[in-house]
């Protein structure tokens, strides 16, 4: 999980803070100098928290607490705001051409997972109403160009390819004339890496930049490799010129230092965040949800978003009624794991709710509880249709043939239908709240 030490450190320095009814300036030092080693640890940039402390300090002492707030929560409220600014302060969103036609140029080192971000973005900007086409333009690394086919039928995206031309900017010329002609409108264009930075990487790049004048160029690089991540792209910026990063492996990266650097470093935006290996797992980059995700305080924005998103109107409508005429069957429970699953699985859910912080989740674990959410998929699947609708049949006999049927235990059937009684109860209560009526977005929980 992205910042996770970083997260449940910082959080306990604050913890410290919000019992006390006045601050001193040794309670203030104390506490930074604790952030300044937690931010060190996540592998931040050392100048960059330098920076940040020293400006949290000066604010904190030489702020009027705020009537509404206690000293410490009005340092929590300066440190989720310095946070915010040192990742960029606002959501960067994707510049495109006035015209119509867009063009988007990927760069990035060997290794970064640039050819599947490419098939990452094109879907979601599918998703988002564009019709993208994605030009194969790697012309060294063997079957690339196979690669980016692969990533293209997958996320039914068209490719652009030249097998038997060796000129990457030709056949990025090339096809942003093909994609145009098509009716597409915006073209990604994946281009070769290099195991470090190198004049013919730039040469290169430099080329097919002046070939085709990309409206953005868009850097991907690893969060995982921590400040050479950063390195990288201070390179690329000063030798090619880049518009915003996208920094791939966040959710393996449980120290997040290369993404609390970046913007100050390089100056440049993260426009994006890979949160996984599915082609959905690409996330526009919202400095202000990080930061409150970072602190504990939740993300219910990308929560609601992710899903409204996923769940079908007519069917939350339709399970309403369900709930209310007490007819919620093993068919909906298990319509609504695919709902949790189709969101990126509890883990992530928990990751955005306020309060789910390392330590209230230390006796939870979620990789058995993914695993617990197959079990169950597989023990309803091994019902008929009249003991998923009507649950109440199922007697002994019952479960001891639906167990031999999933290869699960007895106890793990009588656990399930314990469950959906619970789940049954608790959705019937979200129901009848006049404060949850009014939001489509939790008619079905």
């Amino acid at each position: 999980m992205a910042f996770e030490g970083l997260s449940e450190k910082l959080q306990g320095v604050f913890g410290k803070l919000k019992g006390k009814g006045v601050l001193t300036e040794s309670d203030i030092d104390n506490a930074m100098r604790e952030v300044k080693l937690a931010l060190l640890e996540a592998d931040v940039n050392f100048k960059v928290v330098k920076q940040f402390v020293n400006s949290v300090k000066e604010k904190s002492m030489g702020q009027d607490i705020l009537a509404s707030l206690t000293p410490g929560q009005q340092v929590i409220k300066i440190v989720k705001d310095e946070l915010v600014e040192l990742m960029g302060g606002t959501n960067s969103k994707l510049t495109y051409s006035p015209r119509g036609f867009t063009v988007l140029l990927m760069a990035g080192l060997q290794g970064t997972g640039k050819t599947t971000t490419c098939g990452k973005l094109a879907n979601y900007l599918k998703k988002n109403g564009k019709k993208p086409m994605m030009a194969a333009c790697d012309v060294y690394r063997p079957a690339a160009i196979d690669q980016l086919e692969i990533v293209g039928k997958a996320v039914d995206i068209p490719v652009f390819t030249m097998r038997d031309c060796n000129k990457p900017e030709v056949i990025a010329e090339k096809a942003m004339k093909e994609a145009e002609y098509k009716g597409y409108d915006v073209l990604i264009v994946d281009t070769s890496g290099r195991l470090h930075i190198d004049d013919d990487l730039m040469d290169e790049l430099v080329r097919i930049k002046k070939a085709i004048k990309p409206h953005e160029i868009l850097l991907v690089v690893d969060a995982m490799t921590g400040q050479d991540a950063v390195n990288a792209a201070e390179g690329f910026n000063e030798k090619l010129g880049v518009d915003g990063i996208i920094m791939t492996k966040m959710d393996g990266d449980t120290r997040g230092g290369a993404a609390l650097s970046a913007k100050t470093v390089t100056g440049k935006p993260i426009k994006f965040i890979g949160m996984g290996e599915k082609f959905d797992a690409l996330e526009p980059f919202h400095p202000e949800r990080m930061a409150s995700r970072i602190l504990g305080m939740g993300d219910m924005m990308s929560l609601i978003e992710k899903a409204q998103e996923n769940f079908d109107d007519a069917k939350a409508a339709e399970l309403e009624k369900k709930i209310k005429k007490n007819e919620f069957t093993l068919e909906d429970f298990l319509d609504q794991i695919g709902q949790i699953k189709k969101m990126g699985g509890l883990a992530k859910i928990m990751d955005m709710m306020p309060g789910m912080n390392n330590k209230a989740m230390k006796d939870v674990n979620l990789d058995n509880s993914e695993k617990e959410f197959m079990q169950m998929e597989a023990i309803i699947q091994s019902m008929t249709k009249e003991e998923r609708r009507k649950p109440e049949i199922l007697n002994a006999s019952r479960r001891k043939r639906i167990s031999a049927g999933c290869g699960q235990p007895v106890s793990k059937i009588n656990n399930l239908i314990k469950r959906y009684e619970d789940a049954r109860k608790m959705m019937k209560q979200f129901t009848n709240a006049p404060k949850f009526k009014k939001n489509k977005f939790f008619k079905g929980f």
